[in-house]
Protein backbone atom coordinates (compact mmCIF):
# COMPACT_ATOMS: atom_id res chain seq x y z
CA UNK A 1 0.00 0.00 0.00
CA UNK A 2 2.71 2.49 0.99
CA UNK A 3 4.54 2.12 -2.31
CA UNK A 4 1.37 3.28 -4.12
CA UNK A 5 1.27 6.47 -2.02
CA UNK A 6 -2.41 6.22 -1.24
CA UNK A 7 -4.26 9.11 0.32
CA UNK A 8 -4.64 8.31 4.01
CA UNK A 9 -7.51 10.70 4.57
CA UNK A 10 -8.41 9.42 8.01
CA UNK A 11 -4.93 9.81 9.43
CA UNK A 12 -4.21 12.55 11.92
CA UNK A 13 -1.15 14.71 11.60
CA UNK A 14 0.10 17.94 10.10
CA UNK A 15 -0.31 16.92 6.48
CA UNK A 16 -2.37 14.70 4.22
CA UNK A 17 -0.70 12.62 1.52
CA UNK A 18 -2.42 13.01 -1.84
CA UNK A 19 -0.65 10.75 -4.28
CA UNK A 20 2.70 12.47 -4.67
CA UNK A 21 1.35 15.78 -3.33
CA UNK A 22 1.62 16.92 0.26
CA UNK A 23 -0.94 19.49 1.38
CA UNK A 24 -0.20 21.68 4.38
CA UNK A 25 -2.97 22.03 6.92
CA UNK A 26 -1.83 25.37 8.28
CA UNK A 27 -4.56 27.88 9.05
CA UNK A 28 -5.03 31.40 7.80
CA UNK A 29 -3.88 33.36 4.81
CA UNK A 30 -5.41 33.82 1.38
CA UNK A 31 -6.05 30.84 -0.88
CA UNK A 32 -3.35 30.01 -3.41
CA UNK A 33 -3.95 31.08 -7.01
CA UNK A 34 -6.35 28.69 -8.75
CA UNK A 35 -4.37 25.76 -10.19
CA UNK A 36 -4.36 25.23 -13.96
CA UNK A 37 -6.93 22.49 -13.41
CA UNK A 38 -9.79 24.71 -12.22
CA UNK A 39 -13.16 24.26 -13.94
CA UNK A 40 -15.94 26.81 -13.42
CA UNK A 41 -19.55 26.24 -14.44
CA UNK A 42 -22.72 28.32 -14.15
CA UNK A 43 -25.39 26.93 -11.84
CA UNK A 44 -28.78 28.08 -10.55
CA UNK A 45 -27.45 30.81 -8.25
CA UNK A 46 -24.07 31.72 -9.71
CA UNK A 47 -20.91 29.77 -10.49
CA UNK A 48 -19.40 26.63 -9.00
CA UNK A 49 -15.69 25.85 -9.24
CA UNK A 50 -13.92 22.52 -9.01
CA UNK A 51 -10.14 22.52 -8.76
CA UNK A 52 -7.54 19.80 -8.57
CA UNK A 53 -4.20 19.77 -6.80
CA UNK A 54 -2.86 17.60 -9.59
CA UNK A 55 -0.93 19.49 -12.29
CA UNK A 56 -3.97 19.51 -14.59
CA UNK A 57 -7.61 18.44 -14.57
CA UNK A 58 -6.90 15.25 -16.48
CA UNK A 59 -9.91 14.37 -18.63
CA UNK A 60 -7.96 11.41 -20.00
CA UNK A 61 -7.90 9.77 -16.56
CA UNK A 62 -9.51 6.32 -16.20
CA UNK A 63 -12.10 8.21 -14.16
CA UNK A 64 -13.51 9.32 -17.52
CA UNK A 65 -13.05 6.02 -19.38
CA UNK A 66 -15.25 2.91 -19.29
CA UNK A 67 -13.87 0.31 -16.89
CA UNK A 68 -16.73 -2.15 -17.29
CA UNK A 69 -18.78 -3.69 -20.07
CA UNK A 70 -21.13 -0.79 -20.73
CA UNK A 71 -20.25 2.72 -21.88
CA UNK A 72 -20.45 4.31 -18.45
CA UNK A 73 -17.53 5.91 -16.62
CA UNK A 74 -17.13 7.39 -13.15
CA UNK A 75 -17.67 10.73 -14.87
CA UNK A 76 -21.12 9.65 -16.06
CA UNK A 77 -22.55 10.43 -12.61
CA UNK A 78 -19.78 12.67 -11.24
CA UNK A 79 -19.32 15.75 -13.41
CA UNK A 80 -17.24 18.88 -12.62
CA UNK A 81 -20.13 21.16 -13.55
CA UNK A 82 -22.30 19.57 -10.86
CA UNK A 83 -19.68 19.75 -8.10
CA UNK A 84 -18.62 16.18 -8.95
CA UNK A 85 -22.07 14.63 -8.68
CA UNK A 86 -24.92 14.88 -11.20
CA UNK A 87 -27.91 17.21 -10.99
CA UNK A 88 -31.41 16.29 -12.10
CA UNK A 89 -31.24 19.19 -14.57
CA UNK A 90 -28.11 17.67 -16.11
CA UNK A 91 -29.77 14.26 -16.39
CA UNK A 92 -32.90 15.71 -17.95
CA UNK A 93 -30.85 17.66 -20.49
CA UNK A 94 -28.96 14.51 -21.45
CA UNK A 95 -32.22 12.65 -21.88
CA UNK A 96 -33.58 15.34 -24.15
CA UNK A 97 -30.36 15.51 -26.17
CA UNK A 98 -29.98 11.75 -26.67
CA UNK A 99 -33.63 10.65 -26.35
CA UNK A 100 -32.65 8.55 -23.36
CA UNK A 101 -29.66 6.75 -24.89
CA UNK A 102 -26.86 8.45 -22.95
CA UNK A 103 -24.89 5.84 -20.93
CA UNK A 104 -26.49 7.02 -17.69
CA UNK A 105 -29.78 5.57 -18.96
CA UNK A 106 -29.36 1.85 -18.38
CA UNK A 107 -31.80 -0.51 -16.71
CA UNK A 108 -29.10 -1.98 -14.46
CA UNK A 109 -29.76 0.88 -12.02
CA UNK A 110 -31.01 3.90 -13.95
CA UNK A 111 -34.58 2.77 -14.57
CA UNK A 112 -37.40 2.71 -12.05
CA UNK A 113 -37.37 -1.09 -12.32
CA UNK A 114 -34.80 -3.41 -13.92
CA UNK A 115 -37.70 -5.00 -15.78
CA UNK A 116 -38.71 -1.79 -17.56
CA UNK A 117 -39.00 -1.87 -21.34
CA UNK A 118 -36.84 0.81 -22.99
CA UNK A 119 -37.08 0.09 -26.72
CA UNK A 120 -39.03 3.24 -27.61
CA UNK A 121 -38.72 6.88 -26.57
CA UNK A 122 -42.08 6.67 -24.79
CA UNK A 123 -40.93 3.62 -22.84
CA UNK A 124 -37.65 5.28 -21.90
CA UNK A 125 -39.46 8.43 -20.76
CA UNK A 126 -41.49 6.31 -18.36
CA UNK A 127 -38.67 3.97 -17.33
CA UNK A 128 -36.21 6.69 -16.34
CA UNK A 129 -38.70 9.00 -14.61
CA UNK A 130 -36.99 8.90 -11.20
CA UNK A 131 -33.55 9.53 -12.71
CA UNK A 132 -34.68 12.49 -14.79
CA UNK A 133 -36.88 14.08 -12.11
CA UNK A 134 -34.86 13.36 -8.95
CA UNK A 135 -31.38 12.56 -10.23
CA UNK A 136 -31.43 9.28 -8.28
CA UNK A 137 -29.87 5.92 -9.04
CA UNK A 138 -31.70 2.74 -8.03
CA UNK A 139 -29.67 0.76 -5.50
CA UNK A 140 -30.75 -2.87 -5.03
CA UNK A 141 -30.01 -4.31 -1.58
CA UNK A 142 -31.52 -7.30 0.26
CA UNK A 143 -32.75 -7.62 3.83
CA UNK A 144 -29.67 -9.08 5.62
CA UNK A 145 -30.02 -12.69 6.76
CA UNK A 146 -29.04 -11.68 10.30
CA UNK A 147 -31.40 -8.69 10.44
CA UNK A 148 -33.43 -7.97 13.56
CA UNK A 149 -36.40 -7.36 11.30
CA UNK A 150 -38.29 -8.82 8.37
CA UNK A 151 -40.05 -7.23 5.41
CA UNK A 152 -43.73 -7.77 6.12
CA UNK A 153 -45.10 -5.70 3.24
CA UNK A 154 -43.92 -3.70 0.26
CA UNK A 155 -45.74 -1.17 -1.88
CA UNK A 156 -43.63 -0.57 -4.97
CA UNK A 157 -45.20 1.59 -7.70
CA UNK A 158 -42.86 -0.13 -10.16
CA UNK A 159 -43.81 -3.71 -9.15
CA UNK A 160 -40.32 -5.05 -8.52
CA UNK A 161 -39.00 -4.69 -4.95
CA UNK A 162 -38.94 -7.65 -2.55
CA UNK A 163 -36.97 -8.83 0.50
CA UNK A 164 -34.39 -10.24 -1.91
CA UNK A 165 -33.83 -6.81 -3.47
CA UNK A 166 -35.28 -3.59 -2.15
CA UNK A 167 -35.29 -0.71 -4.63
CA UNK A 168 -33.60 2.29 -2.97
CA UNK A 169 -33.45 5.55 -4.89
CA UNK A 170 -30.40 7.59 -3.90
CA UNK A 171 -28.47 10.60 -5.16
CA UNK A 172 -24.85 10.06 -6.25
CA UNK A 173 -22.58 11.67 -3.67
CA UNK A 174 -19.85 14.11 -4.80
CA UNK A 175 -16.37 12.79 -5.53
CA UNK A 176 -14.80 16.05 -4.33
CA UNK A 177 -13.84 17.34 -0.90
CA UNK A 178 -13.13 13.72 0.04
CA UNK A 179 -10.53 14.71 2.64
CA UNK A 180 -13.39 15.73 4.93
CA UNK A 181 -15.29 12.43 4.89
CA UNK A 182 -15.91 10.27 7.94
CA UNK A 183 -18.05 7.66 6.14
CA UNK A 184 -18.49 6.48 2.56
CA UNK A 185 -21.91 6.14 0.88
CA UNK A 186 -25.21 7.42 2.24
CA UNK A 187 -25.61 4.38 4.48
CA UNK A 188 -21.92 4.06 5.35
CA UNK A 189 -21.77 0.56 3.89
CA UNK A 190 -18.37 1.09 2.25
CA UNK A 191 -16.70 2.17 5.50
CA UNK A 192 -17.26 -0.39 8.25
CA UNK A 193 -15.84 0.39 11.68
CA UNK A 194 -12.05 0.38 11.73
CA UNK A 195 -11.66 0.95 7.99
CA UNK A 196 -9.47 3.83 6.90
CA UNK A 197 -11.43 6.22 4.67
CA UNK A 198 -8.76 6.02 1.98
CA UNK A 199 -9.09 2.25 1.82
CA UNK A 200 -12.88 2.55 1.90
CA UNK A 201 -12.78 4.84 -1.13
CA UNK A 202 -10.49 2.43 -2.96
CA UNK A 203 -12.96 -0.39 -2.38
CA UNK A 204 -15.91 1.81 -3.31
CA UNK A 205 -14.26 2.62 -6.64
CA UNK A 206 -14.13 -1.09 -7.39
CA UNK A 207 -17.71 -1.71 -6.36
CA UNK A 208 -18.82 1.16 -8.59
CA UNK A 209 -17.23 -0.56 -11.59
CA UNK A 210 -18.99 -3.83 -10.73
CA UNK A 211 -22.41 -2.43 -9.90
CA UNK A 212 -22.75 0.58 -12.20
CA UNK A 213 -20.38 -0.17 -15.08
CA UNK A 214 -21.15 -3.92 -15.10
CA UNK A 215 -17.51 -4.91 -15.03
CA UNK A 216 -15.23 -7.09 -12.95
CA UNK A 217 -13.65 -5.74 -9.78
CA UNK A 218 -10.64 -3.77 -11.07
CA UNK A 219 -7.04 -4.14 -10.00
CA UNK A 220 -5.57 -2.12 -7.16
CA UNK A 221 -3.49 -0.19 -9.71
CA UNK A 222 -6.60 0.87 -11.65
CA UNK A 223 -8.52 1.75 -8.52
CA UNK A 224 -5.57 3.77 -7.24
CA UNK A 225 -5.43 5.74 -10.49
CA UNK A 226 -9.12 6.61 -10.15
CA UNK A 227 -8.61 7.43 -6.49
CA UNK A 228 -5.62 9.67 -7.17
CA UNK A 229 -7.74 11.64 -9.64
CA UNK A 230 -10.64 12.28 -7.27
CA UNK A 231 -8.80 12.64 -3.97
CA UNK A 232 -7.23 16.07 -4.77
CA UNK A 233 -10.54 17.58 -5.98
CA UNK A 234 -12.17 20.51 -4.18
CA UNK A 235 -15.56 21.96 -5.14
CA UNK A 236 -17.43 25.02 -3.86
CA UNK A 237 -19.56 27.89 -5.03
CA UNK A 238 -17.28 30.72 -6.19
CA UNK A 239 -19.72 33.45 -7.23
CA UNK A 240 -23.31 34.45 -6.54
CA UNK A 241 -25.60 36.04 -9.13
CA UNK A 242 -26.52 38.83 -6.71
CA UNK A 243 -23.65 39.01 -4.19
CA UNK A 244 -20.91 38.68 -6.82
CA UNK A 245 -17.53 36.98 -6.23
CA UNK A 246 -17.60 34.98 -3.01
CA UNK A 247 -13.99 35.88 -2.27
CA UNK A 248 -14.62 39.64 -2.42
CA UNK A 249 -14.45 41.96 0.56
CA UNK A 250 -12.62 39.54 2.80
CA UNK A 251 -14.98 36.62 2.23
CA UNK A 252 -13.50 33.14 1.96
CA UNK A 253 -15.84 31.37 -0.44
CA UNK A 254 -14.78 29.16 -3.32
CA UNK A 255 -12.75 25.93 -3.22
CA UNK A 256 -9.30 27.54 -2.82
CA UNK A 257 -9.71 28.11 0.91
CA UNK A 258 -10.64 24.46 1.42
CA UNK A 259 -7.15 23.34 0.49
CA UNK A 260 -5.73 24.50 3.81
CA UNK A 261 -8.83 23.84 5.90
CA UNK A 262 -7.85 21.73 8.94
CA UNK A 263 -9.68 18.44 9.42
CA UNK A 264 -9.24 15.25 11.38
CA UNK A 265 -11.69 12.62 12.61
CA UNK A 266 -13.46 14.04 15.64
CA UNK A 267 -12.56 17.67 14.99
CA UNK A 268 -15.06 19.99 16.67
CA UNK A 269 -17.14 17.10 17.99
CA UNK A 270 -20.03 18.37 20.14
CA UNK A 271 -19.99 15.31 22.42
CA UNK A 272 -16.46 15.39 23.81
CA UNK A 273 -14.87 12.92 21.40
CA UNK A 274 -12.32 15.30 19.89
CA UNK A 275 -8.97 13.49 20.18
CA UNK A 276 -7.30 16.85 20.86
CA UNK A 277 -9.78 17.47 23.73
CA UNK A 278 -10.77 20.85 22.28
CA UNK A 279 -14.28 22.02 23.16
CA UNK A 280 -17.00 22.21 20.55
CA UNK A 281 -17.26 25.55 18.75
CA UNK A 282 -20.73 26.13 17.25
CA UNK A 283 -19.28 28.72 14.85
CA UNK A 284 -18.56 26.03 12.29
CA UNK A 285 -18.72 28.36 9.30
CA UNK A 286 -16.63 31.54 9.28
CA UNK A 287 -16.56 32.07 5.51
CA UNK A 288 -18.63 35.25 5.45
CA UNK A 289 -17.72 36.87 8.76
CA UNK A 290 -16.28 39.83 6.83
CA UNK A 291 -19.64 40.50 5.20
CA UNK A 292 -21.38 41.01 8.53
CA UNK A 293 -19.64 44.38 8.93
CA UNK A 294 -19.03 47.57 6.99
CA UNK A 295 -16.45 47.73 4.23
CA UNK A 296 -13.04 49.00 5.40
CA UNK A 297 -13.94 52.38 3.91
CA UNK A 298 -17.07 52.52 6.05
CA UNK A 299 -19.60 51.92 3.27
CA UNK A 300 -22.37 49.38 3.76
CA UNK A 301 -22.29 45.89 2.36
CA UNK A 302 -24.79 44.97 -0.35
CA UNK A 303 -28.12 43.55 0.80
CA UNK A 304 -27.34 40.07 -0.54
CA UNK A 305 -23.96 39.91 1.19
CA UNK A 306 -25.58 40.95 4.45
CA UNK A 307 -28.21 38.27 3.94
CA UNK A 308 -25.54 35.61 3.38
CA UNK A 309 -23.67 36.73 6.51
CA UNK A 310 -26.86 36.65 8.58
CA UNK A 311 -27.60 33.17 7.24
CA UNK A 312 -24.15 31.97 8.31
CA UNK A 313 -24.75 33.33 11.81
CA UNK A 314 -28.14 31.60 11.95
CA UNK A 315 -26.60 28.30 10.88
CA UNK A 316 -24.02 28.56 13.63
CA UNK A 317 -25.92 29.98 16.56
CA UNK A 318 -29.72 29.81 16.10
CA UNK A 319 -30.66 27.31 18.79
CA UNK A 320 -33.64 25.00 18.69
CA UNK A 321 -34.82 21.76 20.23
CA UNK A 322 -33.53 18.64 18.44
CA UNK A 323 -35.51 15.52 19.29
CA UNK A 324 -36.25 12.14 17.76
CA UNK A 325 -32.92 11.96 15.89
CA UNK A 326 -31.36 8.53 16.33
CA UNK A 327 -27.61 8.98 16.00
CA UNK A 328 -27.67 12.31 17.87
CA UNK A 329 -30.07 12.27 20.80
CA UNK A 330 -28.89 8.82 21.91
CA UNK A 331 -25.21 9.82 21.68
CA UNK A 332 -25.91 13.01 23.60
CA UNK A 333 -27.96 11.07 26.14
CA UNK A 334 -30.60 13.77 25.83
CA UNK A 335 -34.04 13.10 24.30
CA UNK A 336 -34.34 16.86 23.85
CA UNK A 337 -31.03 18.35 22.75
CA UNK A 338 -30.78 22.11 22.33
CA UNK A 339 -28.40 22.83 19.49
CA UNK A 340 -27.98 24.52 16.11
CA UNK A 341 -27.47 23.41 12.51
CA UNK A 342 -23.77 23.17 13.33
CA UNK A 343 -24.43 20.55 16.01
CA UNK A 344 -24.85 17.99 13.23
CA UNK A 345 -22.82 19.65 10.46
CA UNK A 346 -19.79 20.13 12.71
CA UNK A 347 -16.71 19.97 10.44
CA UNK A 348 -15.33 23.52 10.14
CA UNK A 349 -16.20 25.33 6.90
CA UNK A 350 -17.32 22.08 5.24
CA UNK A 351 -20.34 20.87 7.17
CA UNK A 352 -19.67 17.14 7.09
CA UNK A 353 -19.86 15.10 10.29
CA UNK A 354 -16.32 14.64 11.59
CA UNK A 355 -17.15 11.21 13.04
CA UNK A 356 -19.22 8.51 11.29
CA UNK A 357 -22.47 9.22 13.15
CA UNK A 358 -25.28 8.25 10.81
CA UNK A 359 -28.55 9.97 11.70
CA UNK A 360 -32.28 9.51 11.30
CA UNK A 361 -33.86 12.92 10.73
CA UNK A 362 -37.05 11.50 9.26
CA UNK A 363 -36.52 12.16 5.57
CA UNK A 364 -37.19 8.48 4.74
CA UNK A 365 -40.36 8.36 6.85
CA UNK A 366 -43.63 7.71 5.06
CA UNK A 367 -44.94 11.06 6.30
CA UNK A 368 -42.49 12.77 3.92
CA UNK A 369 -42.65 10.18 1.15
CA UNK A 370 -43.17 10.99 -2.49
CA UNK A 371 -45.76 8.70 -4.11
CA UNK A 372 -43.02 7.83 -6.59
CA UNK A 373 -41.04 5.98 -3.88
CA UNK A 374 -41.60 2.40 -2.72
CA UNK A 375 -42.81 2.00 0.88
CA UNK A 376 -41.48 -0.86 3.00
CA UNK A 377 -43.14 -2.16 6.17
CA UNK A 378 -40.52 -3.66 8.48
CA UNK A 379 -41.35 -5.85 11.49
CA UNK A 380 -39.13 -6.27 14.54
CA UNK A 381 -38.52 -10.02 15.07
CA UNK A 382 -38.41 -9.68 18.86
CA UNK A 383 -41.13 -7.16 19.68
CA UNK A 384 -43.48 -7.38 16.71
CA UNK A 385 -43.26 -3.59 16.30
CA UNK A 386 -43.65 -2.34 12.73
CA UNK A 387 -42.36 0.74 10.97
CA UNK A 388 -42.86 2.04 7.45
CA UNK A 389 -40.03 3.62 5.52
CA UNK A 390 -39.02 4.44 1.96
CA UNK A 391 -35.43 3.44 2.70
CA UNK A 392 -34.09 1.46 5.70
CA UNK A 393 -30.71 3.17 5.28
CA UNK A 394 -27.88 1.84 7.45
CA UNK A 395 -30.06 -1.02 8.74
CA UNK A 396 -29.55 -2.87 5.46
CA UNK A 397 -25.85 -3.06 6.30
CA UNK A 398 -25.95 -3.65 10.05
CA UNK A 399 -29.24 -5.53 10.27
CA UNK A 400 -30.01 -3.49 13.40
CA UNK A 401 -33.54 -2.26 14.10
CA UNK A 402 -32.07 0.91 15.64
CA UNK A 403 -30.36 1.82 12.35
CA UNK A 404 -33.53 2.02 10.26
CA UNK A 405 -33.66 5.36 8.45
CA UNK A 406 -30.12 6.42 9.37
CA UNK A 407 -27.99 8.22 6.75
CA UNK A 408 -24.76 10.14 6.69
CA UNK A 409 -24.45 13.90 7.20
CA UNK A 410 -23.20 15.11 3.80
CA UNK A 411 -20.84 17.92 2.89
CA UNK A 412 -22.52 21.27 2.31
CA UNK A 413 -20.04 22.79 -0.14
CA UNK A 414 -21.15 23.28 -3.76
CA UNK A 415 -24.82 22.85 -2.89
CA UNK A 416 -26.22 25.11 -5.61
CA UNK A 417 -24.79 22.86 -8.32
CA UNK A 418 -26.13 19.68 -6.73
CA UNK A 419 -29.93 19.90 -6.79
CA UNK A 420 -32.10 18.10 -5.85
CA UNK A 421 -31.36 17.49 -2.17
CA UNK A 422 -31.41 14.77 0.51
CA UNK A 423 -30.44 11.17 -0.18
CA UNK A 424 -33.58 10.60 -2.27
CA UNK A 425 -33.77 13.95 -4.07
CA UNK A 426 -36.83 14.93 -2.05
CA UNK A 427 -36.39 18.69 -2.37
CA UNK A 428 -35.87 20.60 -5.60
CA UNK A 429 -34.23 23.65 -4.02
CA UNK A 430 -32.55 24.78 -0.82
CA UNK A 431 -35.53 26.85 0.31
CA UNK A 432 -37.47 23.60 0.58
CA UNK A 433 -34.68 22.06 2.65
CA UNK A 434 -34.76 24.99 5.08
CA UNK A 435 -38.56 24.80 5.27
CA UNK A 436 -38.43 21.06 6.03
CA UNK A 437 -36.12 21.50 9.00
CA UNK A 438 -37.98 24.57 10.19
CA UNK A 439 -41.12 22.43 10.47
CA UNK A 440 -39.42 19.18 11.53
CA UNK A 441 -37.78 20.77 14.57
CA UNK A 442 -40.28 23.58 15.17
CA UNK A 443 -37.41 26.02 14.78
CA UNK A 444 -39.59 29.10 14.49
CA UNK A 445 -37.61 30.76 11.71
CA UNK A 446 -39.46 33.72 10.25
CA UNK A 447 -39.59 34.44 6.51
CA UNK A 448 -36.51 36.69 6.52
CA UNK A 449 -34.49 34.19 8.51
CA UNK A 450 -35.42 31.41 6.10
CA UNK A 451 -34.40 33.64 3.19
CA UNK A 452 -31.06 34.43 4.86
CA UNK A 453 -30.30 30.80 5.68
CA UNK A 454 -31.13 29.79 2.11
CA UNK A 455 -28.87 32.55 0.72
CA UNK A 456 -26.02 31.28 2.88
CA UNK A 457 -26.45 27.65 1.78
CA UNK A 458 -26.53 28.76 -1.85
CA UNK A 459 -23.17 30.51 -1.32
CA UNK A 460 -21.39 27.40 -0.07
Amino acid sequence: MDRLKLLMIAGAGPAILLGSLTVSLSQGGPPPPPPPGTITTADATGTVATLTLNPTFDLTSPFFHPLGTNARTCGTCHTPGDAMTVSAANVEARFDETEGTDPIFLTVDGSDSPRDEVATLLERTSAYSMLTSKGVIRIGLPIPTNAQFTLSAVKDPYGFASAAELSLFRRPLPTANLRFLSSVMWDGRESPAGTNIGNALLHQAGDAVVNHEQGIFPSLTTRTTVFNFEAPLYSAQISDLVAGPLTAGGAQGGPGFLINQPFFPGINDPFGRNPQKAPFNPNVFTIYNAWANLHPDGTAQTAQRLSIARGEALFNTFRFNISGVAGLNDIAGQPNFVGSCSSCHNSPNVGTRSLPDLMHTGIADVAHASPALPVYTLKNKSTGETVQTTDPGAALTSGNWADIGKFKVPSLRGLSARAPYMHNGAFTDLAQVVSFYNVRFTMGLNAQQQTDLTAFLQAL
